[in-house]
């Protein structure tokens, strides 16, 4: 794994395990000298962070912490509820053997992510098992929309979140491969709608602590 690869993933489970809270500063020369890189490698983690919306970078100003409002975390969610289960139909149309094993591959990686704590693996995975099914609805349009809500999905669950809102309380992605398998269209529509709903109930929107980051200590800490 490269330095800048490690520093991402540094930065990304802060911000998932609220270590580095919406809106927190993230000056480059303070994590230049935390990791021990260049502020050119520091920029280019920040900016790969900005484009998955976990960052925001403003001219003169610099990185933060991307603050998504707790607006935009709702209809973030009830825009998924919307549209996800309508994908089901075209989604079965493609759906077999060869997918039921890929996709139940992505649910053991996630039920070890669970497993071992790490929240940010467990958000990663659960937004691809999302967006790789939409992708097979064979709609482009409409499974760039869903790729696109669940990077932001993503954000929400690291700023309101916790594990709950990732883990088996909101229903283990197994059950709705389960209903894919048996043809189950109704069954696996509703199912994805209460899914989403779960999580959008799990977070808790009014989490707020400003605090000053003291950078070396955290990151320091997180390799303990």
């Amino acid at each position: 794994m490269s330095n800048d690869e490690k520093v991402y993933q540094k930065l990304l489970r802060a911000i998932v395990e609220h270590k580095l809270e919406p809106g927190v500063r993230l000056p480059e020369d303070k994590l230049s000298e935390a990791f021990g890189i260049s502020r050119t490698g520091i920029r280019k983690v920040l900016q790969r962070l900005a484009i998955e919306h976990f960052v925001v970078i403003e001219p003169n100003k610099g990185a933060q912490v991307n603050e998504p409002s707790r607006k935009e975390a709702i209809d973030v969610l009830e825009s998924r509820i919307l549209i996800e289960p309508l994908l089901i139909t075209d989604i079965l149309k493609h759906w077999d053997d060869t997918q039921s094993c890929y996709f139940r591959s992505l649910v053991s990686q996630e039920h070890k992510a669970e497993h071992r704590g790490d929240l940010a693996a467990s958000i990663q995975l659960t937004a691809r098992f999302h967006f790789e099914l939409a992708r097979l609805s064979k709609n482009a349009v409409l499974a760039e929309l869903i790729e696109q809500l669940c990077l932001r999905s993503s954000l929400v669950i690291a700023a309101f979140g916790s594990k709950s809102s990732v883990n088996c309380e909101c229903g283990s992605h197994s059950e709705i491969i389960d209903l894919l398998d048996a043809g189950e269209l109704v069954e696996a529509q509703a199912w994805m709608a209460h899914h989403l709903e779960l999580i959008k109930d799990s977070l808790n929107l009014d989490s707020k602590n400003e605090q000053p980051i003291n950078f070396q200590q955290l990151f320091s800490e997180m390799e303990q």
